[in-house]
């Protein structure tokens, strides 16, 4: 943590009134040149003098035309980072027009404080369980110290992608693809917002070093592996017919508990524990089955 390079403000100075010191450095050469010669040719000839007069107003256009190079623009949601001579000196982060060391010129580096997308590629990777999957992200961020973007990794911008494909591979195989158990509180399919949470923890967790924020992750892809998606999708109709018949039996279970609850208060017919089990079969067979239930008229007595 102590090796982390640390963003701090650069001293600058307005871009407009060193403009102005510019242009009159470099007017004050001008005339240092013109003034000897235009002398020489009125005496009808250059001395020593002259030609040292005129290295000197060389020398003093050359330094205003260098100093114009520390002039620089930072645009809105843009950062510039000043080194000088190797060293880091300071970041700008405020929009306007700028002067600053001309030396750092060739160093100076310009840094987006936007926010940034970026779409992971699909990746195959195992699940919890070991089955296949294809899965890809999207990855929200922005960068909040230029310094440690700048000076603690190589390329950040690749950095962020490297970093975003591992975190990915690795939800993968913390979780399974489907809950099929009980024991299974959290699943790539179902539980959307919680694996997005845990993505976007470990990313900033992998990022924070480079000086990047993670705003937001979203998976994009998300799908069973080509060999196994038709046995899967199998597994899923059958799981889906299995949860649904016991939804179905409970509430045939429920609805034939209330019906013999009401015959006995209402008192409407008695029935022998036989004639309970009959009624309780039929009733399951009708409230169950798929196609409508056919009815048998009694013509006769209720024992024939």
């Amino acid at each position: 943590m102590s090796s982390r390079t640390v963003e701090r403000r650069a001293t600058v100075l307005p871009g407009l009134a060193m403009l102005l010191v510019v242009i009159a450095v470099i007017l004050v050469g001008v005339a240092t040149m013109v003034w000897p010669l235009v002398s020489a040719v009125r005496v009808g000839g250059a001395t020593m003098a002259t030609g040292l007069w005129v290295l000197l107003g060389l020398l003093v256009a050359g330094l205003g035309a260098f100093g114009s190079l520390g002039l620089f623009v930072v645009q809105p949601n843009q950062a510039a980072v000043l080194i000088l001579f190797g060293r880091y000196i300071g970041t700008v982060r405020t929009e306007g027009w700028y002067w600053a060391n001309p030396f750092t010129f060739m160093a100076r580096r310009k840094v987006s404080l936007r926010v940034r997308n970026f779409d992971t590629q699909k990746a195959k990777v195992n699940d919890r369980r070991g089955n296949p999957v294809e899965i890809a992200a999207v990855v929200v961020w922005r960068v909040v110290d230029t310094a440690r973007a700048v000076f603690d990794v190589d390329d950040f911008e690749g950095f962020v992608a490297v970093q975003s494909e591992t975190a990915v591979r690795h939800l993968a195989t913390q979780y399974p693809y489907d809950s099929y158990e009980e024991h299974e509180a959290i699943s790539l399919s179902g539980d959307v917002d919680a694996v997005s949470r845990t993505l976007q923890g470990e990313l900033q967790e992998r990022l924070g070093v480079a000086g990047v924020e993670v705003v937001e992750t979203r998976l994009s892809h998300l799908s069973y592996a080509p060999e196994i998606a038709n046995a899967m999708l199998r597994r899923q109709q059958a799981t889906a017919i299995v949860a649904a018949r016991q939804k179905m039996v409970e509430g045939a279970v429920g609805m034939v508990e209330m019906a013999l609850q009401r015959l006995a208060e209402e008192r409407v017919v008695e029935l022998d524990e036989e004639r309970k089990a009959a009624m309780i079969s039929n009733l399951l067979v009708v409230l169950t089955g798929e196609q409508v239930a056919a009815p048998v008229l009694n013509v006769g007595s209720l024992y024939q």
